[in-house]
């Protein structure tokens, strides 16, 4: 730890002999503890540097979220525009192939259209004659 924290460990001994501990089992019970609470106890510098620690390491963490949002926003953009760019791309050819295939179905409805037109008049003419 940073900072010790006091324990003081002849007042503990002189409670536990008074109320019935050995010298030796006193002492040691007292450095056991004065262990205990300077290796395990945090003190409030100890809290204070941590939570200054987590502020810092949060604040970093923010920084860095918001270059990746903003890095991620970038290229989500440019992804869109690309996307955007690409359909009207694939729109403008399918387009043009749709009246490709418009002006062709025209022209053979209109050969349709002029052989009925040339086979009808035939049938007419035929029949005139037979008649």
């Amino acid at each position: 730890m940073s900072q010790t924290t006091t324990f003081d460990t002849h007042a503990y001994v002189k409670k536990l002999k008074a109320v019935g501990f050995s010298e030796e089992q006193a002492e040691t019970l007292a450095a056991t503890q004065a262990e205990l609470i300077d290796e395990r106890l945090a003190t409030k510098h100890d809290t204070k540097e941590l939570e200054t620690s987590l502020k810092h390491d949060t604040k970093e963490l923010e920084t860095s979220l918001k270059c990746d949002m903003k890095e991620l926003e970038t290229s989500l953009k440019r992804d869109m525009k690309e996307l955007e760019t690409s359909l009207k791309r694939d729109m403008k050819e399918l387009e043009t192939s749709l009246k490709r295939d418009i002006k062709e179905s025209e022209l053979r409805l209109t050969v349709k259209l002029g052989a009925m037109l040339t086979a009808g008049i035939i049938i007419v003419a035929v029949l005139v004659k037979l008649l």
